[in-house]
């Protein structure tokens, strides 16, 4: 069964031989290594060369984790942060902590943040569990996640003491080089390593989006399974239309040309929001450089509806929409009949929730295409650990693809670094005296 169908017949473009040909060569660079950013390509091939041994190594790093605490907290920011979460939230029960017990330990995220109260709620909460921690950075110096684990660390020691912390915390960090490591090193800690040649937004099937899943209960071999077929079924010799991920950035790209600069991706499944919070970096960070690319935006459907849906129908046509849409629910709930009917509803008793979702769905996608909008719809068959590695997948693949067409390194984030230079200079870091002075004066 395919983990995913791209339909395309509302997105009002018409593909040329030029556009698919472009899509066709993208893919190409890809697969040889020789387009920009050649040096960040681990991703491509990387869900194929998983072993059962690395999934083994994973699995075992988990269990040890649960078998230690019920709280395990999740340390990293970006591409280190919002995959798993991604998956996690896709996967879980959205109301797993009302639930007296648990199967598998709770994980949550920390060091996506320099807030203090997100902070303080933490450690206020995690005084009521047994607490284990996986930290995710490549330098261990990135501001937000090493201020975080400096605070769990000492949290973890204070509780169980330096011996039992080491086998309380795993890093999942470079495999020679940096601040992570050497501590790691000179404590103990078991590692897993970032691949070098894999960027952060790119790396939810390496260990850091593995092992946070593993230790969640996630089925991660399935999920590897779905990122291996979509690996297949979008690869270089795959013929354009065949090809899903090929299409949808001939599609994106011909919308963007035609002045449609923002994208929305939306579904009308709650679980999905943070695939769409894990998309909008993966095609924020990777295309918006240079003056160019399309602004990734999102929506949570139908609640979305009474509020940005004003603006979607009725606002500036700039903007294209691509719907994630799930065949089959995992639960069956019928409307009832109701004997007053004071709602109005009756004429939907015996009907599924699912089929009024549906319909909603549908009729969502005409009003707006009426309305200026076009409309890009992927299909899934379900949300499960399989069809969400392949979703994952093709929007990586799509991703490389479509900001090879626009011309940019898809690669790279120079953008990044900005922010930072004027918050060390702020904060009066050593190195940063005549920063410091300069920013301050325009403060």
């Amino acid at each position: 069964m395919k983990t995913l169908e791209l339909d395309i017949r509302k997105a009002g473009v018409s593909l040329t031989d030029e556009l698919k040909q472009q899509a066709q060569a993208a893919n190409a660079l890809l697969e040889s290594g020789k387009g920009a950013g050649n040096d960040f390509l681990g991703w491509v091939h990387l869900p194929s060369s998983i072993s059962d041994a690395d999934l083994d190594a994973i699995e075992q790093a988990a269990a040890a984790l649960r078998a230690k605490a019920d709280l395990i907290v999740c340390i990293g920011i970006g591409g280190s942060y919002l995959g798993a979460k991604a998956v996690l939230e896709a996967l879980s029960d959205p109301f797993r902590l009302l639930h007296r017990a648990q199967q598998h330990p709770t994980v949550v995220f920390a060091g996506q943040n320099i807030s203090e109260d997100y902070i303080q709620a933490l450690m206020e909460a995690a005084g009521e569990h047994s607490l284990a921690a996986i930290v995710i950075s490549k330098s261990g110096t990135t501001t937000e996640p090493a201020i975080a684990f400096r605070l769990l660390k000492a949290e973890i020691e204070r509780r169980y003491g330096k011996e039992e912390a080491a086998r309380r915390i795993v890093a999942v960090t470079d495999k020679a080089r940096g601040a992570l490591k050497k501590l790691s090193d000179d404590e103990g800690y078991p590692t897993f390593v970032i691949p070098d040649d894999v960027g952060g937004r790119f790396s939810v099937l390496t260990p850091v989006g593995l092992l946070p899943l593993a230790a969640a209960g996630v089925d991660i071999r399935a999920l590897v399974r779905g990122a291996q077929q979509m690996e297949e079924a979008t690869g270089a010799g795959v013929p354009f239309d065949e090809n899903p991920a090929a299409i949808y950035a001939a599609v994106r790209n011909a919308l963007y040309r035609s002045g449609k600069k923002i994208e929305i991706l939306g579904s009308y499944e709650p679980q999905l929001q943070y695939v769409n919070e894990w998309w909008k970096q993966l095609y924020g960070e990777s295309e918006g450089k240079q003056g160019r690319g399309i602004f990734p935006a999102s929506v949570t459907l139908t609640a979305d509806l009474h509020s940005m849906g004003q603006y979607i129908q009725d606002g500036e046509r700039t903007l294209f929409e691509t719907i994630i849409s799930v065949g089959k629910p995992q639960h069956e709930i019928m409307i009832e009949a109701d004997g007053e009917n004071l709602d109005g509803l009756n004429f939907l008793a015996g009907k599924r929730i699912s089929e009024v979702n549906r319909m909603a769905e549908l009729g969502v996608q005409l009003a707006h295409v009426d309305g200026g909008v076009p409309n890009l719809r992927i299909e899934i068959p379900a949300i499960d650990a399989r069809t969400v590695g392949g979703l994952l997948y093709f929007f990586e693949r799509a991703c490389g693809i479509s900001g090879y067409m626009l011309g940019v390194n898809p690669f790279d984030q120079p953008g990044v670094e900005a922010y930072k230079k004027n918050m060390f200079a702020l904060l009066d870091k050593p190195g940063y005296e005549e920063e410091s002075k300069a920013i301050k004066a325009r403060l």
